[in-house]
């Protein structure tokens, strides 16, 4: 696994991943019977193992998809009627 984010992208997704973790863990302690919603956490979670690791799976996914197969660009080809 190749890092694909920047040492300043990792650290702002640590920072705002505590940050969601934190703010999360407060509101659900604050009272007894509102919790925080558990994906909402885990996301929280995610954002923190991104920024250490600083690999992230939809930049991977978006670079890989983004990227040409064989190198060359082929004009967008459109299924016209030739009677036009």
């Amino acid at each position: 696994m190749k890092p694909n984010i920047g040492l300043i992208n990792s650290m702002i997704r640590i920072t705002a991943g505590f940050s969601m973790l934190t703010y999360l863990t407060i509101r659900g302690a604050r009272k007894e019977g509102s919790s925080s919603h558990p994906l909402l956490i885990m996301m929280a979670s995610l954002k923190i193992a991104e920024g250490i690791v600083r690999f992230c799976p939809l930049t991977a996914l978006y670079e890989s998809a983004a990227l040409e197969t064989d190198g060359k660009e082929e004009p967008w080809a459109q299924n016209l009627p030739d009677d036009a």
